[in-house]
């Protein structure tokens, strides 16, 4: 499926021509202001959003103010687009969360540049946290909001961790939120499932014991909430590409531990 990205900009003319340079990498979506692209929001699962300043009803600084501080949309990239050359709108833009500003006129080649760069750069943090053992899920956020959301998220899983039964149902729970919102927030940031999170956070808090060398393979298991050791080395392999022997026997050069 092609990235999901919403244009913002009242001109219907610019609209079709940013949707005629995009469409052949992108899905799009339109609206002509920031309160119609706020009801986009609410209903479709937007990669980034490509908006114009200078809107009525809705400007772009304030539809990039209320994307930003949103616990629902706060990890979606905003790029300002804006015939504003000055450095204090540009500062303005930036101070609000944009993720890059524009000035127009632009060459398409740029902007298209900026989408692929944006969303490239997601892509590649997703898939260093999910294959690095000891990289923190927070190394995902995009905003302060995102960062604090998923330290809670991360405490939460690791303080149930030895339940094996831990399920999104039971963490959104635990975290007081419907099991609809959390799976879209965290769909939404990490590309990941819930039950995937759970998965590759139970797996990270193994390496972290593995690591230090005070427990034996067996006991990390079911520490971790593995209902099985050969369960467990199996999960590990496959997300690190090592199995949890190796791993240990590298963070502990001089035992050898079963």
């Amino acid at each position: 499926m092609l990235p999901l990205i919403l244009l913002v900009d009242d001109n219907e003319e610019i609209l079709e021509f940013l949707e005629r340079i995009l469409s052949p990498r992108y899905t799009i979506l339109k609206a002509e202001d920031g309160r119609a692209a706020l009801q986009v929001l609410e209903t479709e699962a937007v990669q980034l959003v490509v908006s114009d300043v200078m809107m009525p009803v809705m400007d772009g600084f304030e539809l990039c103010r209320t994307i930003k501080s949103s616990f629902d949309f706060s990890h979606i990239p905003v790029i300002l687009l804006t015939a504003k050359n000055s450095i204090q709108s540009k500062v303005e833009g930036l101070e609000l969360g944009a993720d890059a500003y524009i000035e127009k006129p632009f060459s398409k080649e740029h902007l298209q540049a900026q989408i692929a760069s944006l969303l490239s750069n997601r892509n590649m943090i997703r898939e260093f946290f999910a294959s690095s053992p000891l990289v923190h899920i927070k190394s995902m956020a995009h905003s302060k909001r995102d960062e604090r959301f998923l330290e809670t998220l991360n405490d939460t899983i690791c303080a149930n961790i030895e339940d094996v039964d831990l399920d999104v149902e039971k963490l959104a729970k635990i975290m007081n939120m419907s099991r609809i919102t959390l799976y879209r927030k965290i769909k939404a940031i990490s590309v990941l499932t819930p039950i995937e999170v759970i998965n590759i956070t139970r797996l990270k808090k193994a390496a972290e014991l593995l690591a230090s060398g005070e427990h034996k393979i067996y006991e990390i298991t079911y520490m971790v909430g593995f209902s099985s050791q050969s369960n467990f080395a199996r999960n590990f392999q496959k997300q690190f590409n090592i199995t949890p022997t190796e791993y240990m026997n590298s963070k502990q050069p001089d035992k050898r531990r079963k």
